[in-house]
């Protein structure tokens, strides 16, 4: 179908609160971590190649950003034409979205491990499985979520370092 021309403040609308919920998940996310990070994580053995903990704040924050172009990229897509993929896309975004919360639950909120190791598995490929997705609804929607699961790989060495270093 060809592209109807997008009202602007529905497109500014649907780009605010596509990064605003990418955002929301990463404060959800931190509501498990802050409260670990000076207490039960500092104790921990970590790999060499750990990074500082002041990292991880501006690293996360502009990877929820890049998802929530990339989501709403895709969502202009929904909006415009009756792309197949979109109902698909949706509903892998969401579910990795909320797959990326639990990791937080999981490793500092349960202060687990092996959890957490189990839950940035299954993370790991639901946004492989988005990115895929998201390749067949607009490229640029697809290549915006490389960097997160660049990310996400070296998270899952560093969880699984960690896991090993404390039995």
């Amino acid at each position: 179908m060809a592209r109807e021309a997008i009202p602007r403040g529905v497109d500014v609308a649907a780009f605010a609160l596509s990064v605003g919920v990418c955002l929301l998940a990463g404060v959800i996310g931190s509501y498990f971590t802050i409260p670990s990070i000076a207490t039960w994580y500092t104790t921990l053995q970590k790999p060499f190649f750990s990074p500082p903990s002041w990292v991880f704040a501006p690293v996360w924050t502009t990877l929820y950003i890049l998802m929530g172009i990339a989501l709403w990229l895709v969502w202009r897509e929904w909006i415009s034409t009756e792309n197949r993929n979109v109902r698909l896309a949706f509903t892998l975004f969401f579910t990795q979205l909320g797959l990326n919360v639990l990791w937080s639950f999981l490793f500092f909120g349960l202060r687990s491990p092996l959890a957490g190791m189990i839950g940035i598995i299954v993370l790991w490929i639901a946004i492989l499985a988005t990115i895929v997705v998201f390749f067949r609804i607009s490229r640029t929607a697809g290549l915006l979520l490389i960097p997160y699961i660049a990310w996400v790989t070296a998270a899952s060495a560093l969880n699984f370092g960690v896991l090993v270093l404390n039995p």
